[in-house]
């Protein structure tokens, strides 16, 4: 897993933005730190609460730091969900899981036991938070023990503006 201290690892995925756009994290650490929540899937009960919070508590980012969802889900559910919960921020589609693998949170659908999934076949983000400096340092890391429980919102917000 991707450490306080570590290099971000870079990389470019579809960004749900209520069209569909391309977010390269080198590119947006121009603009400065940036907070990346990864959710396993929209429309679920825990991950909508997670997203609505980042949603109602976007005033403690502005000027800080940017936020961005990150889920397995492809764009256009990402797009509906956006909407849907009427989200000041864009989500990134890690619809390869190429993102959760390199933060080192992927979660093994097949350890879920979730029916007809074999292990390797399909993954999805662990509940987990980085707030990347504006040099690409992670300078906060956070990864859920279980699925239910989400980040401490405060600390989140502390780190971006020390960022």
């Amino acid at each position: 897993m991707v450490t306080e201290g570590d290099d971000a690892p870079e990389f470019t995925a579809p960004l749900a933005t209520g069209d569909i756009e391309s977010f390269t994290l080198s590119e947006r650490i121009e603009d400065g730190p940036i907070v990346l929540a990864f959710f396993p899937g929209a429309f679920t009960s825990v991950c909508t609460g997670e997203m609505r919070t980042f949603r109602d508590r976007i005033d403690e980012f502005a000027g800080e730091a940017a936020v961005y969802g990150v889920s397995t889900d492809p764009p256009f559910a990402l797009n509906e969900f956006r909407d849907q919960e009427d989200l000041p921020f864009d989500l990134v589609s890690d619809v390869t899981g190429e993102v959760s693998e390199a933060y080192g949170v992927a979660m093994d659908l097949a350890g879920l036991d979730v029916p007809g999934v074999e292990t390797g076949e399909a993954s999805v983000a662990e509940r987990a938070v980085f707030v990347v400096d504006g040099d690409g340092t992670v300078s906060y890391a956070w990864v859920g023990d279980h699925p239910g429980k989400e980040p401490d919102y405060d600390a989140v917000a502390d780190a971006a503006e020390a960022a």
